[in-house]
Parts: structure tokens; C-alpha cells; sequence
């Protein structure tokens, strides 16, 4: 739906200036998400705050070191499976679950959500790591880190075609049924197919 571009030399906004535009911007399109879903960096108090001003719901990490209740840090607290119904300084009541991830890595996940359930809320952290597939796809497989110009247009230009092309690949994936990786192989498989062509029409 829209991509904003890091550069605080050129425009002076930081990452959650751009955050807030988005959602600004996607209210004025009349956009109705089941919730809104970003990593710790973008759970500041002005965010949240941002969110709940749009009767929006939100799901979004929270350092281990934030302070909830009277003084508390959440990784202080004995959270059950079923999460906890804390009070997050300068905002209100929220709703948090830990979550014990790989090479012993602890997440908070706090959301505004009434009653949220664990399968609720792990759903929609499902959400969240697809855009972090993306950025990685962008990446590896459209050149979004290959771009050889230094001048700014040119950089964001290349940017926005990465992302297009993303896009192109993803529909045809869905349009043919194909895994992201079916898709590369149907790729390499061609190539590897018209070189042994050419060769034998050598010997």
C-alpha cells in the first residue's frame, strides 16, 4: 500500500515520524486492520497512544525492560501462558504474553486487545514475521541491495522496482500455485536446461 524511504538528512523525520504518516495516511483510506503489528522499535508510548486515538487495535513487542504496574520490568514478572493484564506507564491497562524463542531469545508481545488468547495473538506475530519474508526476499532475490548508484532519485527509484517486482513474482505464485522456492527452481531449471542445449549442439 505504500513504502517510505529512511533519509533523515534529507527530510528530517525519523523512523516513527514515517510510522505515524503511514497510519495516518491509511486511515484516510479507510483502512480497517484487524490490528496493527510492528517489533519493539515502533512501541513507544506517542505510537500506541497514536493507534488507540484511531480505535485502533495494536500487537506489537515490548522491551524486556519496560516499566509496567509500580515500577515493575516485564522481564521481572511471571507471565502465564494465558498472558497478563498489566498497567503500562503513561498509557493504560494492556495485555502481555511472553514467548520462548530460539537460542534462549525472550519476546513481550503487548496488545490493547480485550481478552486476547495466546493462539490470537501468536496468529498475528505469524503476520508480522511474513513482512520480515519480504524485506528478506527483496533482498536476496530482487536486488534491492545491489543498487550501484549513489545519487538519491536513483536509489529510490531502484528501491520502488524492487518492490515491483516482488510483487509481479508474488502474484504469479499465487496464481500458479507455487512455492517461493518452486518458483526460483522453475527459474534455474530453464537455464540449466538451454545451457546443456547449446552444449550438445557443440559436440
Amino acid at each position: 500500500m505504500d513504502v517510505r524511504i529512511y533519509e533523515p538528512q534529507e527530510d528530517g523525520k525519523t523512523k516513527n515520524d514515517h510510522f505515524r504518516e503511514l497510519l495516518r495516511l491509511a486511515k484516510g483510506r479507510e483502512v480497517k486492520p484487524e490490528a496493527v503489528i510492528a517489533d519493539s522499535w515502533y512501541s513507544s508510548l506517542n505510537n500506541l497512544k497514536y493507534i488507540r486515538d484511531f480505535r485502533w487495535h495494536w500487537v506489537m513487542g515490548l522491551r524486556k525492560n519496560r516499566v509496567v504496574n509500580r515500577g515493575q520490568k516485564l522481564e521481572d514478572l511471571t507471565i502465564p501462558d494465558g498472558g497478563l493484564t498489566v498497567h503500562l506507564r503513561g498509557y493504560g491497562w494492556i495485555h502481555v504474553f511472553r514467548f520462548e524463542g530460539k537460542h534462549n531469545r525472550t519476546d513481550y508481545i503487548g496488545t490493547n486487545i480485550e481478552n486476547p488468547t495466546r493462539k490470537q495473538i501468536t496468529s498475528l506475530g505469524h503476520k508480522r514475521w511474513e513482512i520480515e519474508v519480504f524485506h528478506r526476499e527483496l533482498k536476496q532475490t530482487c536486488g534491492l541491495e545491489h543498487c550501484q548508484s549513489r545519487n538519491g532519485r536513483a536509489q529510490r527509484n531502484h528501491i520502488v522496482l524492487s518492490v515491483l517486482t516482488w510483487i509481479t513474482s508474488a502474484n504469479v505464485r499465487r496464481r500458479e500455485n507455487l512455492s517461493f522456492y518452486q518458483q526460483q527452481w522453475n527459474v534455474i531449471k530453464q537455464a540449466i536446461a538451454q545451457q546443456l542445449k547449446y552444449e550438445l549442439t557443440l559436440a
